[in-house]
């Protein structure tokens, strides 16, 4: 028993130590002295069509919209420099920018990181759009199978587009006060993580775009919710989700949830297009003093924890964007 104590310490210590260096292998980012100043510059530079491609980012704020196209291949990773890689609180690189729908251009054109790319990693990385209230602003785009750990998303409107892929965010940040977490067809796991919400009269964290039966799915797991750092947020401002789409499907499970969540739980997508006849809207095992409530009628109360394999799918232990010391 002592022994393998000691080995669960040991792997303890190692996750939480700093990363301030390159890893063997990779491109390096930089604001000065470094062949590549923008994370774009390096992203093209990568081979096209091979595994194993990493990039190591610098300390600082990265003013730019990232591609990672598809057509780079499989297998890349970005990290960025940190204090701690078990936290995003210790994270030194932001990567920013401003654009919304308000300036002509879809979701998707408006993120800050645009991930095309299969079994695409991220670790340790601040991603902004700092458009603020009134249009929606894209922080990350994610449109194919991708793990994203100890990260930061913050916007105001649409910060993270799960649009299509298997997805998880491990011990992450993910900020925002209208559908923040949305999209149509992918299937997301959020572990560990902290949800935050900004001040605002009514606000809603997810919207699953989901069209059809089981086209799409998020699940919460052992996170906390509650208001965003200097931000003053009214008792029972926000809810836990909407349906873009009619067969909407999130379950939020074993996550504590602060007085910032409705009593309601659950909000229709309007009040006269209300999309609630097909949907999944779940919890289970919650905390806090947003958990108990008088749920919507079209919630429910599940029996059991959802399994980590009915989102990330069967042998997702063995997936290229998988990394097991953050679950």
């Amino acid at each position: 028993m002592k022994l393998i104590l000691g080995s669960l310490a040991l792997a303890s210590s190692v996750l939480a130590a700093g990363r301030t260096s390159a890893p063997s292998g990779c491109i390096t980012v930089g604001k000065s002295g470094e062949k590549y100043t923008t994370i774009q510059s390096a992203v093209n530079a990568l081979p096209g069509a091979s595994s194993g491609k990493c990039i190591f980012i610098q300390p600082g704020t990265y003013t730019e919209q990232v591609l990672v196209d598809a057509s780079k291949g499989a297998g890349i990773t970005l990290y960025g420099y940190t204090d701690d890689t078990a936290s995003h609180a210790g994270n030194k690189v932001t990567i920013t920018s401003s654009k919304s729908q308000a300036d002509g251009l879809s979701n998707d054109e408006t993120a800050t990181l645009r991930v095309k790319a299969a079994d695409f990693k991220m670790y340790n990385v601040n991603v902004n759009n700092g458009h603020g209230a009134g249009s929606q602003a894209v922080a990350l785009s994610a449109y194919a199978d991708g793990g994203y750990y100890g990260c930061a998303f913050t916007g105001y409107q649409d910060t993270v587009l799960t649009q299509s892929g298997r997805q998880l965010y491990a011990k992450c940040l993910v900020q925002g006060a209208t559908d923040f977490v949305f999209g149509q067809q992918s299937f997301a796991w959020f572990e560990k993580s902290d949800i935050r919400v900004l001040k605002a009269n009514v606000g809603y964290i997810t919207a699953n775009g989901a069209s059809k039966s089981g086209a799409s799915e998020y699940v919460f797991n052992n996170c906390n919710v509650a208001a965003a750092a200097g931000n003053t947020v009214a008792n029972g401002a926000y809810y836990l989700g909407r349906p873009w789409g009619a067969y909407a499907q999130v379950v939020f499970q074993k996550t504590s949830l602060s007085s910032v969540i409705n009593a309601a739980g659950w909000s229709v997508w309007n009040q006269n297009d209300e999309r609630t006849g097909g949907v999944m809207f779940g919890e289970f095992g919650n905390t806090g003093a947003g958990a108990p409530g008088s749920r919507a009628k079209f919630a429910k109360k599940l029996s059991g924890a959802v399994e980590v394999a009915s989102i990330l799918g069967t042998g997702y232990e063995k997936k290229g964007y998988f990394d097991a010391a953050y679950m």
